[in-house]
């Protein structure tokens, strides 16, 4: 019989935490004069009452989590935060419907950024920062999970980071607790160096302060309507590139630079497949732009070097409505959409890493192919990968490609055309955000859809977010049994 007291007393302090989190919009809708606050005060105050209780009820000396028990909390945690991050929603001026509540609260904290709220613009600042509050806590909550417990798990070849991190000379710091608190005092003050950066650009202070939790969390809800291409500004369109590569990144190599591994970032082969993707694509998009649409080389640079970042990490910002731009361009996104960034950082989507390893993998078949008697060895970040690792990263793309496809016929038998289904589909288990088409394209929302869609996408959400495996496990009748 598994032992849920660990489970529950994690639970319990991140729904502490939750609750804590809620005070912040509760300050600024009083402040505001917005009736509000009442709603964020009382939501606290419940979150905090039940996460206090699991958190007392459950406390032993050490916390030891086995194998079993880490999937368990792992998908529960993302669960519970998820319902108790949507009280808010319901209950305040917007009125949302448990069902539309449910997946903006899901969209935020999984940092998919797909959202069912119209009229941004004159929604409350409360729900605007709490929105932001939501992607930028499971922009760090992700990062830590990438370290401490995927590894562990061993889901989707990301047992590679803890064979990497097993060798004591290679740790940035000795204890684990450690390097996830360094990680988010980084966090912390890249958001502070973005958010000063937009306000600088001609952002409001509020505006500068979401927009930048938002983008390091490459999370992409914004505070209008017309998100980023609300503002209009080159300037502010290149500190939202920046700062969404920035979060896209390994966030363990940014603390090695720091400790004194200056080439660390710029050594590690995840970075540069990364790196060069984003600038091939980026380079092919503007020269589309230029050719297609009479845009002048900087204007389509501009369009173009946004977008796509936006679209490979996630993010989900828009500047302008991409599925209107062409044949060449729509498919282009439409696979982009599935990269993500690197492994350890805020991103989603299949990760840089599985492609190494996939090609890595591909080069050495072809090798025995054409000389069958060799011995030929895959590598990845110079080292050699285990056939473990490969069977999960297979795995993984098999996984993968399967839920894409049940996803889609789903959403395709509740009557969503094909573009929609298909594209509402991709950026739900990638964590993406906007879609393509009028409907949940970049100029659309997810509100139209009926609520039976809207939960489907929201599961999505949560198995793009969680590794897949991560909550597909936890179906089997044989990981209950022990």
């Amino acid at each position: 019989m598994m032992d849920f007291r660990p489970i529950i007393l994690v639970i319990g302090i991140l729904l502490s935490a939750l609750a804590l989190g809620m005070i912040v919009p509760a300050i600024v809708d009083a402040f505001a004069g917005n009736p509000d606050w009442q709603v964020f005060a009382i939501s606290s105050g419940v979150t905090l009452f039940i996460g206090g209780a699991m958190t007392l009820t459950s406390r032993s000396r050490g916390l030891r989590l086995s194998v079993r028990q880490a999937f368990v909390m792992t998908t529960f945690s993302w669960l519970f935060l998820t319902l108790f991050a949507s009280i808010p929603f319901v209950f305040s001026e917007l009125g949302l419907s448990f069902t539309d509540a449910f997946f903006e609260a899901m969209s935020g904290i999984t940092t998919t950024g797909s959202t069912v709220i119209t009229g941004l613009d004159t929604v409350p600042p409360g729900i605007l920062l709490w929105r932001a509050l939501l992607q930028w806590l499971g922009g760090i909550g992700i990062i830590v999970m990438a370290i401490a417990v995927f590894p562990m798990l061993r889901v989707g070849g990301m047992q590679l980071f803890r064979m990497e991190s097993s060798d004591p000379s290679e740790k940035a710091l000795p204890r684990a607790a450690q390097i996830a608190s360094s990680i988010g005092l980084i966090y912390l003050i890249l958001t502070f160096i973005c958010a000063a950066a937009y306000w600088l650009a001609g952002m409001s202070g509020f505006d500068a302060v979401a927009h930048s939790m938002t983008t390091i969390a490459t999370g992409g809800y914004s505070t209008t309507d017309g998100s980023l291409g609300n503002f209009d500004s080159w300037s502010i369109d290149l500190i939202a590139t920046i700062g969404m590569i920035v979060g896209s990144l390994p966030f363990i190599l940014y603390l090695k630079t720091l400790r004194g591994s200056y080439a660390a970032l710029w050594q590690d082969s995840q970075v540069q497949w990364f790196m060069s993707i984003v600038c091939i694509v980026v380079l092919s998009v503007t020269a589309w732009l230029w050719l297609s649409s009479g845009l002048t080389p900087a204007q389509a640079l501009r369009y173009a070097s946004f977008n796509v970042v936006s679209i490979i990490t996630g993010t989900g910002y828009a500047t302008s409505d991409y599925s209107q731009w062409g044949s060449f361009a729509v498919p282009v996104f439409f696979f982009i959409m599935f990269i993500g960034g690197c492994a350890g950082s805020t991103t989603c989507g299949i990760k840089i890493f599985r492609f190494q390893v996939l090609y890595a993998a591909a080069r050495t078949q072809l090798h025995h192919l054409l000389q069958p008697h060799g011995v030929f060895i895959p590598y990845y970040n110079r080292r050699p990968i285990s056939d473990e690792v490969i069977v999960s990263v297979l795995s993984f793309f098999f996984v993968f490609g399967v839920c894409f496809a049940l996803l889609a016929i789903g959403l395709g038998m509740l009557g969503l055309d094909y573009l929609t289904a298909i594209s509402s589909a991709a950026t739900a288990i990638s964590n993406v955000g906007p879609a393509l088409g009028p409907i949940v394209g970049p100029a659309g929302t997810f509100q139209p859809l009926p609520d039976a869609a809207k939960w489907l996408l929201s599961g999505g959400m949560l198995l793009g977010r969680l590794e897949l495996f991560t909550v597909i496990i936890l179906f089997s009748r044989s990981f209950w049994r022990g």
